[in-house]
């Protein structure tokens, strides 16, 4: 099981990883995204598909990895569980088409430990050919509600079935409630936890317990869903490297 040490490693980040997600629309828009990435010195995005089907965006990942042979990238098929993805992400890999995680909003994990769709789920990412890394949404935003006092059996029931154990604030661009954290970090112990809302260069000081940001709306230019904006990028860099 990847820990948290070995995930600042593969990043070279003492302090937390930020991965951008970009909004994709198309391969241009996606490209000048990924290098607004690449320029601010960081090794890797998610890309994800909020405004057409998960077919639509295939050619465009393969056209971004064509492009940037060194990127690490993800995505995020909006709404797909992993038993969705790993076939598809398994093809692209047969297809020279290399994807290095899947993010999904909901890994299927019950607090009560009764996890048959999360077992389905990694029965199909072992016979899919992907041997990328697994972002599971756990307590996530727009899915089942997980009580508050029931956070930390989630992050617990969650660990053994991802690589990182990945939860958001209440909605998009919301903050994390810092007891939430607490709770899914004394939950899980060593294993990298990610955080995929909310985040801005003003309060990721108080995600210390945190070890990769997955952030849109905090970077983004203002008002504008799909384009990064390179000086709020900048400024979370350094507030992160003020945490490390």
């Amino acid at each position: 099981m990847l820990n948290r040490a070995d995930f600042h490693d593969l990043f070279q980040s003492p302090g937390p990883v930020i991965l951008p997600v970009i909004h994709v629309l198309d391969t241009l828009r996606t490209q000048e995204n990924i290098e607004r990435v690449l320029s601010a010195g960081l090794k890797g995005c998610f890309l994800i598909n909020h405004d057409f089907e998960k077919e639509a965006l295939i050619p465009i990942l393969r056209a971004a990895r064509a492009q940037f042979p060194a990127l690490w990238m993800g995505v995020n098929f909006l709404a797909v569980t992993g038993a969705g993805a790993f076939p598809v992400l398994g093809d692209l890999t047969r297809k020279g088409c290399r994807i290095d995680a899947y993010w999904a909003d909901d890994a299927c994990i019950d607090e009560d430990g009764n996890n048959v769709q999360a077992e389905q789920i990694s029965r199909v990412r072992n016979e899919s050919g992907w041997d990328g890394m697994y972002f599971g949404g756990t307590a996530f935003k727009k899915q089942r509600e997980v009580p508050a006092n029931r956070h930390g059996d989630a992050a617990r029931h969650a660990a053994p079935f991802m690589d990182v154990i990945t939860t958001s604030g209440v909605a998009t661009g919301q903050e994390a409630d810092p007891a939430k954290i607490a709770s899914f970090r004394a939950a899980i112990g060593d294993r990298p936890l990610a955080l995929a809302s909310g985040i801005t260069p003003k309060n990721a000081r108080t995600y210390g317990d945190v070890d990769c940001f997955m952030v849109a709306t905090g970077i983004n230019e203002p008002d504008n869903f799909y384009d990064i904006d390179p000086d709020r990028l900048d400024a979370l860099i350094t507030q992160c490297r003020q945490n490390s």
